[in-house]
């Protein structure tokens, strides 16, 4: 459960504590938590990015309202089951009410407790788990390539979770073990004398992923000069599963909240970062032998490169076709 109340500092940066709600707006019994504010930024920014990508590519904006419809409900259903699921095999009384009195009431419980989306708890992993298999979904009953679509969802994912880490920050939530270093951050709860001093994960995966986001666009979408490096569908996406998966290996073993597949022994998130790294490894590795081999099937398949028209081919195109006619 976050703190709804707290204070914040950054002592080495020369940042003095300073008074954090996790509520951005209440009005009697109505609350809207900042958490789910910044969780709706980071998802708006996802769409807006994919939208990009659509334009510059002439998709049909109805392929994307489809897309963004289905990936993102089940992407944050997703992300919810998982973190659910996961918690209970750790530790079932997190989401297992047994003494609210009697079945029904048990189960109303259970279930209100699953729903408090706003009180934080939601898993990457699993949002990229069935949100991607959604946008796959998708992209066949479309019939648009379900690799380019991947390619166009990798960096959205990556700006949405470094704009979606800040929600974890009011909630003063997904901090690392106690630290000194400069950058350490102080929590205090309301009514304590006492400040504590931890890792900021949730900065760490922000900066993070930001920096793999703008890398990602940067090199393969935006500049000019290293856009041929961008070699066939699929690489985006490759590429994400191995950056973020080598942050999250090492971040995660700093947090204090980690949900363990074997408790004290094998911290989920960790364990499938490190085999999206693998994956993703192996992927790219297969992809690059099979294009320079000349071997394309459904899974290798080198990018479109659209034909630039210049106005001297446009003039020798019409020569061409008077002296056919």
């Amino acid at each position: 459960m976050p703190l709804k109340i707290h204070y914040i500092s950054f002592p080495g940066l020369g940042i003095d504590e300073f008074k954090i709600n996790s509520n951005a707006i209440e009005i009697g019994n109505f609350k809207i938590a900042w958490y789910g504010l910044i969780i709706m930024v980071g998802i708006i920014s996802a769409i807006l990015y994919v939208w990009f990508r659509f334009r510059e590519n002439n998709m049909s904006s109805d392929d994307l309202i489809d897309l963004a419809l289905f990936t993102v409900v089940s992407g944050v259903v997703g992300a919810r089951l998982y973190y659910i699921i996961f918690s209970i095999i750790e530790d079932p009384s997190s989401y297992i009410v047994t003494n609210a009195g009697g079945f029904f009431a048990n189960f109303g419980a259970s279930l209100g407790k699953m729903v408090s989306v706003w009180n934080g708890g939601l898993a990457i992993y699993g949002g990229i788990i069935a949100g991607g298999t959604a946008a796959v979904l998708v992209a066949r009953y479309k019939k648009i390539n379900m690799l380019k679509i991947l390619d166009f969802l990798a960096p959205a994912v990556m700006l949405a979770q470094s704009i979606g880490r800040w929600g974890n920050f009011f909630n003063a939530e997904a901090h690392g073990g106690a630290t000194n270093i400069f950058i350490k951050m102080g929590i205090r709860a309301e009514g304590s004398f006492s400040t504590y001093y931890y890792h900021p994960t949730f900065f760490y995966e922000s900066l993070w992923n930001l920096v793999g986001f703008l890398a990602i666009w940067l090199i393969f979408v935006k500049l000019d000069k290293t856009k041929w490096l961008h070699k066939f569908n699929g690489q985006i996406f490759y590429t994400y599963l191995i950056w973020y998966g080598l942050g999250r290996s090492w971040i995660e073993g700093l947090r204090t909240d980690s949900l363990y597949l074997i408790p004290g022994v094998i911290r989920v998130s960790q364990l499938v970062a490190i085999l999206s790294v693998i994956a993703g490894t192996a992927l790219m590795v297969y992809s690059l032998v099979m294009l320079k081999k000349g071997k394309e099937n459904a899974f290798v398949k080198r990018v479109d490169v659209p034909k630039v028209v210049t106005e001297q081919n446009t003039e020798k195109k019409v020569e061409e076709n008077g002296e056919n006619n």
